[in-house]
């Protein structure tokens, strides 16, 4: 069974990491060429940088959740030791570091805080 389940696990890896890439550079190529042409076209000089801003970070979000998954499932799946355990614990550390401040950045007040 478990000859079976390490090779599909190494898949569902490769293919959420290829995922959490693609979306990333997805939501960057429409926030850095898309995104402006549309706005332009608005006529809504005035708010391109906070648009482009919004939709590059809210990429770069949905692509880390994709990368932490296949973390998570390459660490359970497939290399279960103390060691695979802790460099996970670490990445995740880092990673919901990254996504927590850019949640911040993004809408400009900390989580805990009601929307005025």
């Amino acid at each position: 069974m478990i000859e079976l389940i390490k090779p599909v696990a190494e898949l569902v890896v490769a293919i959420l990491e290829l995922l959490g890439i693609f979306v990333i550079i997805g939501f960057a190529f429409y926030a850095l060429i898309i995104e402006p042409i549309i706005l332009l076209k608005k006529n809504k000089n005035e708010s391109i940088f906070r648009q482009i801003r919004h939709r590059l970070g809210r990429g770069i979000l949905l692509g880390l959740e994709f990368l932490v998954a296949a973390d998570i499932v390459h660490t359970v799946a497939v290399e279960l030791t103390f060691k695979t355990v802790g460099v996970l614990a670490i990445v995740v550390l880092i990673r919901t570091f990254l996504s927590f401040t850019l949640e911040v950045e993004l809408s400009g007040r900390w989580p805990w805080q009601k929307k005025e």
